[in-house]
């Protein structure tokens, strides 16, 4: 059984412009100071894939981290 899934952060070196965030539809991105910071809900394989365009680019990957469930309400903890 595949796992749920959830959402996640992820943290790249530098500020990415408009074209290099529409290689991610599934996120969406907001500028954290030097970083880009992605968010949004994937499954393991949208997670996989989004890792692979990050190394496909050629981008900094500083972060990943798994933030919650998508049927948890937000303000419960892991």
């Amino acid at each position: 059984m595949e796992p749920p899934s959830a959402r996640y952060l992820i943290r790249i070196k530098g500020q990415l412009g408009a074209t290099l965030l529409s290689a991610f539809p599934a996120m969406a991105g907001k500028w954290d100071g030097p970083e880009t910071v992605l968010t949004g809900v994937l499954d393991q394989a949208g997670l996989h894939g989004v890792l692979a365009e990050v190394e496909a680019l050629g981008l900094g990957l500083l972060e990943v981290r798994q933030l919650s469930s998508p049927d948890r309400e937000s303000g419960d903890p892991l």
